[in-house]
């Protein structure tokens, strides 16, 4: 049993031995002598082309791509100018607060109510 097993086992060795060497070819030594380089192919000007439903359809997909990657783009800068903006406000809203409490600590407290209000109605009417 243990010779019909060997043999059976060296047969399947052989064969996939001699099948890998029937798959890569063993090229001599080339002209020039540059053997460390790639064995050179025939030139086929016309494998890299590709027909027009094909260049097109390539194209449509790149637009899209690139209308996505603007979308994505345009909702970042938007978001980025939202924020500043929310900055802005705040940063505004504090000045005036400021610029109120200096005045309440000169003037009467309705004077300043007052001109608060008219401030107010200046900025509606002026937007």
């Amino acid at each position: 049993m243990s010779v019909e097993t060997l043999s059976s086992k060296s047969r399947t060795a052989l064969s996939e031995a001699s099948s890998t060497t029937a798959t890569t070819q063993k090229h001599g030594m080339r002209v020039n002598g540059k053997n460390w380089h790639a064995p050179k192919k025939a030139f086929r000007p016309t494998a890299g082309q590709t027909s027009y439903a094909q260049r097109k359809e390539q194209e449509q997909l790149k637009q899209a791509i690139k209308a996505r990657e603007r979308e994505l783009k345009e909702e970042k800068e938007q978001e980025r100018n939202r924020r500043i903006q929310a900055i802005k406000d705040r940063r505004n809203a504090k000045a005036e607060k400021e610029r109120y409490e200096k005045m309440a600590e000169k003037m009467h407290k309705k004077v300043v109510e007052r001109r608060k209000r008219r401030e107010k109605r200046n900025k509606l009417l002026k937007s």
